[in-house]
């Protein structure tokens, strides 16, 4: 498979993030737009029509001029009404007063409801028969293709019945398809006589295809808007991008390669990344002086190896050297992520000897799933040290890697027993936090039980079935477990070095003790959790040596209520 740079992924998302979103943009604004033009339009409409209703009653005696073509209309056969639209069948209707008289009833109503004709497309009086289910025209104001009286065209039963049946509530219209106009909106209001009956109707038709037009026009227009604007968006980002990530990264690789070339060169080492310069304010500016560190320490170290002759002063330097870089592998800035506001927490290790074998460890694997890690590593000193740092680094690569928790002890399994000279082995208990559902997924080889603390309950012990201890046994397969956090639960996580501390009489503190000491105040935050517990633990061993490292982690869930942004851990 063909690899990609890191520039052309990045920029090549940002495009297709922003021409999303612009799309997604275009849709609602059509929709929105659309929408408002429709109920424009049937307003419109029905403004129209209540308003020269007024005008068509009151300004010409339109009631006695439809009640005289429905009597006519009604008396005709059906072969007679088949000749609509012709000489033939306009005459049966010529000898109605005022239908064919200059200045006469007929004649005033249409030149009144052509003054209506502004924002709708036509304006004419008609009523419906239900025995034929057919509209008959009374006046029509459509200067070039007008119908005449008594002209009639088939309807809808629905839309019929709608426009009898209304009962004066809301407004009056149906939006349907004819042959002769296309798409209209027919909005219509009824005038009726001294008795109260219906004689006739307003109404108004307003085209959709112009609706239709204007959303065309719109979206052509904002289709270029946001073109230019996904463009001018994609482009910043992408820039951006590559200045604060892709760039930064790009010169650490650069640093790293030309920091092995010298090493195996001989050549002294300089500041490769201290010289980088990256002012990022983020993670890769912490990994460039994190890496700068650790690149001056060893350095430092060469130098006080060739200094120191005394066997004790070496054993020394490297036991503070071990420290320092044991120290710097494990996440000490609390709160370790300051913008995530779902989830706070906190973790200690403090060693037994100068350096431990115990290690805790939590990273973002991505924006919704946080890995957490503690783990005791067999034996002390400076072996267990190493081994804890290839365990960390190797646990952390195969979690990065988007693996379920039993598959990253697997693969760690596999990795340390290749090449295990030391026989040496880890237990470790490892969690997936899914940040947004609170769907905790664990799994344990050969490492102490959790402690959990549901919302508005207590701290309680929680056992299950334990996998093998890593870097043991090769093929070696575990178990995943699901813990479901709500809002205010906290997990506590910790090593043996807790419940095994013993005081001068060799009697161990235990898992009661400690359980105890959580619920001694269960709602405080995770840092004065695990002060707590140090405490009940310094109380109970007195001055009694510590012979073991004593790691805890505390998370408490906080729930996607508030969003992304300031959680304070």
């Amino acid at each position: 498979m063909k690899k990609q740079s890191l520039t052309t992924r990045t920029i090549r998302f940002t495009v297709l993030s922003s021409a999303a979103l612009g799309l997604i943009a275009l849709v609602i604004g059509l929709s929105i737009y659309g929408s408002s033009l429709v109920q424009h339009s049937i307003n419109r409409a029905c403004e129209t029509a209540k308003g020269a209703s007024v005008s068509a009653k009151n300004g010409a005696d339109s009631i006695t001029l439809a009640k005289n073509v429905m009597a006519v209309y009604r008396s005709l056969t059906p072969e007679q009404r088949e000749k609509t639209g012709t000489e033939e069948y306009r005459r049966y209707f010529s000898d109605i007063d005022g239908v064919e008289e200059k200045g006469g009833p007929h004649d005033v109503l249409v030149h009144m409801l052509r003054n209506f004709v502004v924002d709708v497309d036509y304006v004419y009086l008609a009523m419906y028969d239900k025995d034929t289910c057919a509209m008959v025209y009374i006046a029509d104001s459509d200067p070039e293709d007008p119908l005449y009286p008594g002209e009639w065209e088939p309807v809808k039963e629905n839309d019929m019945m709608k426009m009898l049946d209304w009962d004066g509530e809301g407004m009056l219209y149906v939006i349907g398809r004819t042959e002769k106009y296309g798409w209209l909106c027919t909005a219509g209001y009824p005038i009726r006589d001294e008795a109260g009956d219906i004689c006739e109707y307003l109404l108004v038709d307003v085209s959709v295809n112009s609706v239709i037009t204007k959303m065309a026009q719109y979206a052509l227009q904002i289709s270029l808007a946001l073109l230019a604007a996904t463009s001018l968006i994609a482009w910043l980002v992408s820039r951006r991008m590559k200045k604060t990530v892709v760039e930064p990264i790009e010169a650490i690789a650069k640093a790293a390669v030309g920091y092995v070339q010298d090493r195996q060169n001989g050549s002294p080492v300089s500041d490769h990344f201290a010289s980088l310069g990256i002012r990022t304010g983020d993670e890769l500016e912490n990994l460039s002086m994190i890496m700068a560190g650790m690149e001056r320490d060893l350095a430092e170290h060469e130098e006080n190896l060739t200094r120191i002759t005394a066997e004790k002063e070496r054993i020394n330097t490297e036991l503070s050297m071990a420290n320092q870089i044991q120290t710097s592998m494990l996440p000490h800035d609390f709160p370790p992520f300051p913008d995530r506001r779902e989830f706070s927490l906190f973790a200690s290790m403090d060693p037994a000897k100068e350096v431990g074998g115990d290690f805790y460890d939590y990273f973002l694997i991505d924006e919704d799933h946080l890995c957490l890690v503690v783990a005791d590593v067999s034996g002390k000193g400076i072996p267990a040290a190493l081994f804890m740092m290839v365990s960390k680094i190797i646990l952390q690569s195969c979690a990065m890697l988007g693996r379920s928790a039993a598959e990253i002890l697997a693969k760690t399994n596999e990795a340390l027993c290749s090449n295990n000279q030391a026989e040496m082995f880890v237990t470790v208990w490892l969690g997936i936090l899914e940040i947004s559902t609170g769907r905790l997924t664990a799994a344990n080889a050969g490492h102490e039980y959790p402690v959990l603390k549901k919302t508005g309950g207590s701290f309680e012990l929680l056992r299950g079935r334990h996998g093998l201890v890593i870097g043991a046994v090769e093929g070696v397969t575990y178990r995943e477990y699901t813990l479901p956090l709500q809002p205010g639960s906290k997990l506590f996580i910790y090593t043996d070095g807790i419940t095994e501390a013993t005081d001068a009489n060799n009697a161990m503190f235990g898992t009661d003790r400690m359980v105890a000491a959580l619920n001694e105040d269960p709602d405080a935050p995770p840092e004065q959790l695990l002060k707590n517990v140090r405490r009940a633990v310094d109380d109970f061993v007195k001055d009694a040596e510590q012979f073991d490292d004593l790691t805890m982690l505390c998370l408490e869930y906080k729930g996607n209520t508030t969003g992304k942004g300031g959680a304070e851990a």
